[in-house]
């Protein structure tokens, strides 16, 4: 037996439903998991950025900079 993770993005949970009638009627064994494709720490870290990035914490460098040596 071979194990694949597959992230499937629903809209609702009727397409939750017709996932789980296919793996049946395929014959495949499978488990739902509820597990976010983001730790919680990485999501934190990002919104902690947007925040400092809306109060101004933050330092801009324009493209042409970008790759200039002191």
């Amino acid at each position: 037996m071979q194990t694949i993770n597959i992230t499937a993005y629903t809209e609702n949970t009727s397409q939750i439903e017709i996932i789980k009638a296919v793996m049946k009627a395929l014959k495949i064994k499978f488990e739902l998991s509820k597990q976010k494709p983001y730790k919680p720490e990485f999501v934190e870290k990002i919104k902690k950025s947007q925040q400092q990035f809306k109060e101004g914490k933050c330092t801009t460098i324009s493209l042409d900079d970008i790759w200039k040596k002191d």
